[in-house]
């Protein structure tokens, strides 16, 4: 059983940065693909990015190509997600994602979830 720990939310302008650390406990770290998600105001949530077992595959969403990359440290248990280039839009509460399978986009596969950390982007 694996708890993730989320980190490194906060305000930002448009345009600016930030990077979404998740800390995971266990020592099967690397058995696991990691993803993460997030859900804004009103809305349902929704895939961000996902990264295999070696971190050699990597998925995203469109709405984030180009801005945001994801991406671990085995050795430290902990998965990131860097976002550049934030939006208003990018506003959510992100949530790390570990999961026994193959990385996926969807929600179903993964079997330990977060809390969850706060991303504000004003406009």
């Amino acid at each position: 059983q694996v708890q993730l720990v989320e980190s490194g939310g906060g305000l930002v302008q448009a345009g600016g940065s930030l990077r979404l650390s998740c800390t995971a406990s266990g020592r099967t770290f690397s058995t696991y693909a990691m993803g993460w998600f997030r859900q804004a105001p009103g809305k349902e949530r929704e895939f961000v990015a996902a990264i295999n077992r070696s971190g050699g595959i990597t998925y995203y969403a469109d709405s984030v190509k180009g801005r945001f990359t994801i991406s671990r440290d085995n050795a430290k248990n902990t998965v990131y997600l860097q976002m550049n280039s934030l939006k208003p839009e990018d506003t959510a509460v992100y949530y790390c994602a570990a999961g026994h399978r193959t990385a996926t986009t969807t929600e179903r596969p993964y079997d330990y979830w977060g809390q969850g950390t706060q991303v504000t982007v004003s406009s």
